[in-house]
């Protein structure tokens, strides 16, 4: 994704984490594909977003999957929008409710951009329990809670966010404004102590951030940080050398795609330019890298000109299955405890799935492609976000549901960036999977 260029000095991680974590398993990171991946066609999309003043700056990004328990075919997904802030889709991909990013603090200050999205069930607030959905707002470095009411008139969300919730990584509004702010976003909650959490990573750093997510008076929320983890920046390759990947100056390799499997506190942390992590979600113990991008190991040389990186000659140490940047990573749970972890290979317009029971090496269990159903109806491209769900959703979804952001709406967007998100029958992805 475009980063902005910064003078800050640079922090690196620590080497001695990265050469801790760097065993890839055998059959992770060298399985050979067999054929071309099987594909997958949409069953419908939502409206198009405009990435410019004319769209409101609306640019689709990340989805989370609501389900309503009492109505299933009733439930929800809640998508961020970067400036535009939230939108709000009901299971047929039309739209429900729009929400605002919230303004600037100032005139020359950043204004909010919702980043990722990510749902808490049954947290317990002042005013009783409720099921939230929560957004990173990279722009003011803050999470943002709104409470989820399907029947509420004039819309299911309502903002229910702490006004004194603390930024995140900045210590002062320049340092918001810096824009090295909260960006990735996966929740959990503790079956232990019930307690619940999200997991915040920081634009332009390698760093992942502990919250946990407290009430506040009158219903509101708000969060205490528990600690952080710095990912490494810097890795020793098997011929000796370090390697760096290529980008703007006074940038390191950040983390988006994150997500929580629940069942034991696992997260899986998706660095773009590296690969997956998987390492606890209370962010103790060490991180291991359980499969690497295409291009890991490649050197590279930034052009300040054409704001590109010239890449140098392949040394033979990255993956095989996924091409940089690594994005959206989501969870398929099945109550026997099997399933997926799938991940976007955004560079090639694919996704990955790897073994979710099996921890000890989390093995590549094969792909798949979201392909146009029709000449109105294309498929996924540069996908930034997604979000599955295993469980009845009414009769459109009785299998359950993917949604994946589409970076490149071709039907809808003409020469004006559009953006939207799909609707694919999980089905079909599970069908795909097994054959």
């Amino acid at each position: 994704m475009p980063r902005s260029r910064t003078a800050r000095s640079l922090v690196l991680a620590l080497t001695t984490l990265a050469a801790a974590a760097l065993t890839v398993p055998a059959q992770a990171q060298h399985r050979a594909s067999h054929g071309p991946l099987p594909v997958v066609t949409p069953r419908a999309e939502t409206p198009v977003l405009h990435d410019d003043a004319e769209g409101g700056n609306a640019d689709a990004d990340d989805p989370a999957i609501w389900r309503n328990a009492a109505a299933p075919g009733r439930s929800l997904v809640i998508a961020t929008a970067k400036e535009g802030g939230l939108r709000v889709y009901d299971m047929d991909a039309r739209p429900v409710q729009s929400l605002a990013a919230p303004p600037a603090a100032g005139p020359d200050d950043a204004p909010g951009r919702f980043n990722n999205v990510d749902l808490v069930q049954g947290l317990r607030l002042s005013s009783g329990r409720a099921d939230l959905a929560v957004t990173s707002d990279r722009g003011h470095d803050r999470l943002r809670f709104y409470r989820i009411d399907r029947e509420r008139s004039g819309g299911p969300l309502t903002d229910v966010t702490d006004p004194a919730a603390p930024a995140v990584f900045s210590r002062d509004q320049a340092e918001v404004n810096d824009q090295q702010t909260a960006y990735g976003l996966a929740t959990w909650t503790d079956p232990k102590s019930h307690r619940s959490y999200a997991l915040v990573s920081r634009r332009e750093r390698t760093s992942i951030a502990l919250l946990e997510l407290l009430p506040a008076t009158g219903g509101k929320v708000t969060y205490r940080k528990i600690r952080t983890l710095d990912l490494p920046s810097t890795f020793r390759l098997p011929n000796g050398t370090s390697w760096t990947p290529c980008g703007e100056p006074g940038e390191l390799p950040q983390v988006e795609g994150m997500v929580v499997d629940p069942a034991d506190g696992t997260l899986y942390a998706g660095q773009e330019d590296i690969g997956i992590w998987r390492l606890r979600a209370d962010l103790t113990g060490t991180p291991q890298l359980i499969d690497k991008v295409r291009e890991y190991g490649v050197p590279g040389t930034y052009d300040e000109q054409t704001e590109e990186c010239t890449q140098g000659t392949d040394p033979g140490f990255g993956g095989s299955r996924l091409t940089a940047d690594v994005e959206g990573l989501t969870l398929v749970t099945e109550r026997d405890g099997d399933g997926y972890l799938l991940a976007s290979s955004q560079g090639d317009n694919t996704f990955a799935a790897y073994d979710r029971e099996q921890k000890d090496d989390n093995a590549y269990e094969g792909g798949f492609r979201v392909a146009p159903a029709s000449s109105t109806l294309d498929g996924s491209e540069e996908c930034d976000g997604a979000a599955a769900l295993n469980a009845p959703l009414g009769s459109r979804y009785p299998h359950g549901l993917l949604v994946v952001q589409d970076g490149h709406d071709a039907p809808g967007g003409g020469d004006r960036p559009a953006t939207n998100f799909k609707f694919v029958d999980l089905g079909k992805v599970l069908n795909a999977l097994d054959d």
